[in-house]
C-alpha cells in the first residue's frame, strides 16, 4: 500500500491510497457489499459511479458460499467482477451481533451460525486465512467488540484481548507473507475503548505502537451512543493515531456523521445506511432526507435531487419512484440504491475538493445551510 497526504485544513485531510487494484482518493465512503455485492446493484453500477473500493463481509462469506469457493473462482475480484479494491472486515462484529450465543475467550470467538446453528471458532489467524482466500486489498483483524454501555472491567478486558490478538495477527501476517501468501494484501488494526477517553488512549497507543500495520481503524462506535459522544471520542482518539497512515471509522454513518468526522481527521468510512435506507423509502439529498413514500410525491415531476447527476435523477421523476415503491417493484430498490450511493460518493468528492482548495470550513457551513432551508 502507498499512502500520501495531498492536503490538510486544520484536521481535515485529503489523501491518496494506492492498493494492488485501485487508487483511492480520500475522504472516501466505501459501499457495503456484505455478500460480495452491494444490495440491488452490480459491478457496472458501482463502476459507473466511480467507486474505487467496497466492502466484503468475512463472516457472511465464510459461512456462505465459503472462502475456498471464492478463492477457486478468482477471489472477490473474479467472483464479483468488481475490479477495484475490496476491504474485508474480520467477521468479529457479526459473530458478536448475529449470534445469541457468541462467546469470546482469550484465543478467539466461538459462535453459532445464524444460518444453520452450526458452531464455529474465529481466531486472529483463522480470520486472516479466510481473507487470504478472499483476496481483499485491506484486511481487518479480529477484535473483541463490546456492547455499550458496559462495565469498566469488560471494556478493559476487550482492550487487552484486542491488543493480544493484534500482536498475534501481525506476526502471523508477516510470516505468511514470507511464504508468498497475502503479499499484496494490507492489514488494519482496530482501536477499541468505548467512549472513555483513557481507555481509547490506552488502546490507540498499544495498537499504534505495532508499526507494521498498514492503517488503523476506530471501532466500537455508532452502536447506540449519542452522536456527540461519538464525535468527541473520534476527536480524542485521532491524536494518538499516526499521521502517515489511513484512519478508518467503522460503521458510520449519516452524511452529517461523515462531515463531522472528516472535520476530526478521519479518511475512510463505511455504512449500510445508504442502501438500507433506500430500501425503506428514505433518499439522501443535498437538502436533507426525503421520504419518497409520501403522497405529496405522487405527481411530482422533479428528479429526486435537482443538484444530482446520478442515473436515477437524470432519467426518472419523484412520481415514478413513489409509484415503484408503492407497487413493490424491484426496480425501485435499484434506482433508490444507485441514487443514495451516488450521493455519498459525490459528497466525498466535494469534501476532498474543498480540502484541496482550502475551503473546507466554508463547504462544511454550506452543507448545513442547505439542510436548514
Amino acid at each position: 500500500m502507498q499512502f500520501k497526504i495531498d492536503a490538510t485544513q486544520n484536521k481535515a485531510r485529503a489523501c491518496t491510497i494506492k492498493t494492488a487494484h485501485s487508487t483511492i482518493e480520500t475522504p472516501v465512503f466505501m459501499p457495503v457489499g456484505t455478500q460480495a455485492t452491494v444490495k440491488a446493484m452490480d459491478a457496472n453500477d458501482l463502476l459507473s459511479m466511480g467507486a474505487k473500493i467496497i466492502l466484503g463481509n468475512t463472516y457472511h462469506l465464510y459461512l456462505r458460499p465459503g472462502s475456498k469457493i471464492i478463492k477457486k473462482l478468482g477471489g472477490l475480484h473474479g467472483f464479483s467482477k468488481f475490479p477495484n479494491s475490496f476491504l474485508t472486515d474480520s467477521g468479529g462484529f457479526q459473530a458478536f451481533s448475529l449470534s445469541d450465543n457468541s462467546k469470546p475467550d482469550d484465543n478467539g470467538i466461538m459462535f453459532k451460525s445464524h444460518i444453520d446453528g452450526s458452531k464455529h471458532y474465529f481466531t486472529p489467524q483463522s480470520v486472516l486465512d479466510t481473507q487470504y482466500d478472499l483476496g481483499s486489498d485491506i484486511m481487518m483483524i479480529l477484535d473483541d467488540l463490546v456492547a455499550l454501555p458496559n462495565t469498566s472491567e469488560r471494556i478493559k478486558e476487550s482492550i487487552e484481548r484486542t491488543t493480544k490478538w493484534a500482536k498475534e495477527a501481525i506476526t502471523y501476517h508477516k510470516s505468511q507473507q514470507e511464504k508468498g501468501i497475502g503479499v499484496d494484501q494490507n492489514i488494519f488494526a482496530i482501536i477499541q475503548g468505548g467512549t472513555d477517553k483513557e481507555f481509547r488512549k490506552l488502546s490507540a497507543e498499544q495498537l499504534c505502537s505495532l508499526t507494521d500495520y498498514d492503517g488503523y481503524a476506530i471501532g466500537g462506535l455508532s452502536v447506540g451512543e449519542p452522536n456527540q459522544d461519538m464525535y468527541d471520542t473520534v476527536e480524542w482518539t485521532t491524536q494518538f493515531m499516526p499521521e502517515d497512515k489511513p484512519r478508518y471509522l467503522m460503521g458510520v454513518g449519516l452524511p452529517e456523521d461523515l462531515i463531522e468526522n472528516i472535520h476530526r481527521g478521519v479518511d475512510m468510512f463505511d455504512c449500510v445506511m445508504p442502501t438500507r435506507n433506500a430500501r425503506n423509502g428514505t433518499l439522501f439529498t443535498s437538502f436533507g432526507r426525503m421520504n419518497i413514500r409520501k403522497a405529496e410525491f405522487k405527481e411530482d415531476p422533479r428528479p429526486i435531487d435537482e443538484e444530482c447527476d446520478c442515473y436515477a435523477c437524470q432519467n426518472f421523476t419523484r412520481a415514478y419512484l413513489n409509484h415503484l415503491y408503492r407497487a413493490g417493484e424491484m426496480t425501485y430498490f435499484r434506482l433508490a440504491s444507485i441514487h443514495n450511493i451516488h450521493y455519498y460518493l459525490n459528497l466525498m468528492k466535494q469534501a476532498r475538493a474543498a480540502i484541496l482548495e482550502n475551503r473546507w470550513d466554508e463547504f462544511r457551513a454550506e452543507f448545513y445551510e442547505k439542510r436548514a432551508k
